[in-house]
């Protein structure tokens, strides 16, 4: 059984949510990128999504671009982000790892190439962000030669018909919506109805985490509440890595604080 399934099972027994913070690798350095990775781990992460920095992230906001340039102007390349999701794999065997990137950083690698050193380095899962469904068929069929679970995005105002086709291929999770546009914590989330859920369920698409202005206890709950399996958090997480740049310590104390009390909320 895949990591993602075997946590989904855990937390389904356990009657919890999937509480997953996002992380640029490599900001603010290689060394404390590793470090607040593992913080995350122990302090009750369910699985990790992790960004490689990219120097024209469309779809962020300025908090998750200003990382992807702390990272990049202190040395960051694709290959350093896969040594230390490596490591981070070596230390946590069962731990569930996603990336979510932009395609051009694929395509300078080259499609097969690219999905191969991700799983060589322990990668479970990539969400690219700017492939539509429509798109995302090479992709799909790389990640399951190479086998990663292709992540599909669920947006609010989908079709049946796409909801049908995500159906039909998603794997891992789904990566759902909360609403269109770019990330970021300033925008509080606007928790999709329930039926927009129930009908993903209805279409059995694997279970859906929501993302996208997620940044309190209360939007977690929100969104388990609605019946997703969980929730993604980006911004929130990113920021506490912004305010705390002069003091590693404080950084990493506030970082496994704001886990605890998201991953509270999923109970």
């Amino acid at each position: 059984m895949d990591r993602y399934a075997k946590m989904f099972n855990r937390l389904n027994d356990a009657k919890e949510g999937a509480f997953v913070p996002f992380v640029t690798v490599g900001d603010p350095d290689q060394e404390t990128s590793i470090s607040i990775m593992q913080c995350l781990i122990d302090n009750g992460a369910d699985a990790l999504e992790l960004g490689i920095p990219y120097s024209d992230p469309i779809a962020d906001g300025p908090t998750i671009q200003h990382a992807s340039i702390r990272a990049l102007s202190s040395g960051a390349t694709p290959d350093t982000c896969f040594d230390a999701i490596a490591q981070i794999r070596k230390d946590n065997p069962d731990m569930p790892i996603g990336l979510l990137l932009y395609s051009n950083l694929v395509m300078v690698k080259g499609l097969e190439s690219f999905y191969q050193q991700a799983a060589d380095a322990g990668v479970d899962s990539i969400l690219v962000a700017d492939v539509p469904l429509r798109e995302a068929e090479p992709f799909i069929e790389v990640a399951n030669k190479t086998g990663i679970k292709q992540i599909l995005i669920a947006p609010p105002n989908a079709t049946d018909e796409t909801f049908a086709a995500i159906g039909e291929k998603s794997q891992g999770y789904t990566y759902l919506l909360g609403r269109a546009g770019v990330t970021g914590a300033e925008t509080a989330v606007e928790i999709p109805a329930d039926e927009l859920i129930s009908k993903l369920k209805q279409h059995k698409v694997a279970p859906p985490l929501l993302g996208f202005g997620i940044s309190k206890p209360q939007q977690v709950k929100d969104a388990i509440a609605a019946g997703a399996a969980g929730a993604i958090s980006g911004s929130a997480t990113v920021n506490i890595i912004a305010e705390n740049l002069d003091n590693k310590d404080v950084m990493l104390k506030n970082l496994g604080n704001f886990v605890q009390e998201m991953k509270a909320a999923t109970k």
